[in-house]
């Protein structure tokens, strides 16, 4: 039978499709090429944008180092070993950070894990002056642990890695935070559904050798940006301070002792009529939300987010089809999860000539507004900083565009008990979300001590330009190390 077919398909007319070649990449591999690569058979492995990244950095100006091995930069690099997590409350814990909050300026925990837990805590905790690496999902994100990270615990899914020699560590970063880098990084992972990257890839990595007055250079001003970073995020948490002790409210888990009985075995609350605002979760009226207010109010008076008084509009963008170009051509795209980046990375850019009319009405963001992230992981909160100024930023967000007030605005939103406020909000079955008519309608405590008040927002705001400088000092080494380092 399966002879008869294939004579019979030897008779039928095979159309022969001549595919292009212009939109296909191609190169040749030796046998030596695939022996060196560890007998890897992954095209990715031998891209043609990575092999001619190679070529360039071995006629480059600079002799080649291993980044790892006998003489390589590296000290060590490892990842502690998997292990089972035993997720409990926050106040049962220990506060567990995930690979992709890495990169944010101000990484918050969302999970703890239970000290029950069989790890040893420490290990997973953060040395200062270590570098990261994502190994798997997305991988060859990058950062450098100052005291924002240090002594964090974070999971297996990050590498540390330290180095012999004090400025390799800004120096590498720099390297790999280039296009070549992270090219040359990218191409070294395995795995077909989740990519991973291990520390036995570094020793096929090879970088350029640079004089040490130049690494030097690079690492004090990549060491700098974080500096700046880290005094950015105290003046945040000074200015929370402030702003708890001046409105004078106690502990979360108190406010929630006053708020619920737990004597019995189903806590159970009864609201007016009055108050239902046609809204039905029990979330939504929950107790604890009308003390956190009547706390609030002792110092201060409660204004509606959406009183034209402090706020001139919240701006919730609406669904719409998009039209992307590439990079040069079109506005910068951001998400949810690039907004609490420093340097808010997008392969995505929308069409300037498809775009342009929802752009200037509902996706330009300028400084010192303030963007609240209103689906799925709800309430992240963000003010804007100057890098970010023009970007274009998904319908996911809501923006809020303050009269007055913005970084005072900013860090009640995104205190824990604002965070509250704004959960509190949310309505939604299978994916929660919040709308602009839900935001406007948070009560925000504005201090009758306006002195005060004016000492959070000017704090708030200083932050931000911290996070300015922190960018441009790091795309200044960036910029040096493509000019100087690798001749682009």
């Amino acid at each position: 039978m399966v002879n008869s077919a294939a004579r019979k398909l030897e008779k039928e007319l095979i159309e022969v499709v001549e595919v292009p070649k212009d939109d296909i990449n191609w190169s040749t591999v030796s046998l030596s090429d695939v022996l060196n690569k560890g007998k890897r058979l992954e095209a990715s492995v031998f891209d043609v944008e990575s092999k001619h990244i190679r070529d360039v950095l071995k006629n480059g100006k600079y002799p080649l180092v291993q980044l790892d091995g006998k003489d390589g930069l590296i000290e060590e690099s490892f990842y502690p070993g998997r292990f089972k997590r035993i997720y409990c409350e926050k106040q049962d814990g220990i506060a567990f950070y995930l690979p992709s909050q890495m990169t944010d300026i101000y990484p918050e925990p969302t999970k703890w894990i239970s000290k029950l837990t069989n790890v040893s805590i420490d290990d997973l905790k953060l040395k200062n002056n270590t570098l990261l690496l994502t190994r798997s999902g997305t991988i060859g994100n990058v950062t450098i642990v100052s005291k924002t990270l240090e002594n964090k615990v974070f999971s297996d899914d990050v590498i540390r890695t330290s180095f012999k020699n004090e400025e390799d560590l800004g120096y590498v970063y720099a390297f790999l935070k280039s296009e070549y880098g992270s090219n040359i990084l990218k191409t070294n992972s395995y795995g077909s559904v989740i990519t991973h990257i291990e520390p036995e890839h570094f020793k096929e990595m090879l970088i350029p050798d640079a004089p040490y007055s130049l690494k030097k250079k690079i690492h004090d001003l990549i060491i700098q940006s974080y500096n700046n970073r880290d005094e950015s995020n105290r003046l945040i948490d000074e200015a929370t301070k402030i702003l708890i002790d001046e409105l004078e409210l106690p502990s979360i888990e108190e406010l929630k002792k006053e708020a619920f009985s737990y004597s019995k075995d189903i806590n159970s609350f009864s609201t007016k009529l009055s108050n239902l605002n046609g809204r039905l979760e029990g979330n939504y009226h929950l107790p604890l939300v009308e003390v956190i207010e009547k706390h609030s109010s002792k110092k201060a008076s409660l204004i509606k987010l959406n009183s034209e008084d402090i706020v001139e509009k919240i701006i919730l963008a609406g669904v719409f089809k998009r039209n992307y170009v590439q990079k040069g051509h079109g506005y910068p795209f951001l998400g949810g999860k690039e907004i609490t980046q420093l340097c808010p990375e997008t392969d995505k850019y929308l069409s300037k000539i498809t775009h342009k009319k929802r752009y200037d009405k509902e996706l330009k963001v300028k400084e010192n507004w303030i963007l609240v992230t209103d689906r799925g992981t709800i309430g992240k909160t963000v003010l804007v900083p100057k890098q970010m100024d023009g970007m274009a930023v998904s319908q996911n967000v809501l923006k809020i565009v303050p009269k007055m007030y913005s970084g005072y605005l900013y860090c009640f939103l995104n205190s824990e008990y604002g965070q509250l406020l704004i959960k509190r909000q949310s309505y939604g079955s299978v994916v929660n979300m919040i709308d602009d008519i839900c935001m406007g309608n948070i009560k925000i405590p504005m201090l009758s001590n306006k002195d005060k008040l004016n000492e959070i927002d000017n704090m708030v705001l200083e932050s931000n330009k911290l996070k300015y400088i922190a960018y441009k000092k790091e795309q200044e080494a960036i910029n040096i190390m493509n000019k100087e380092v690798l001749g682009l």
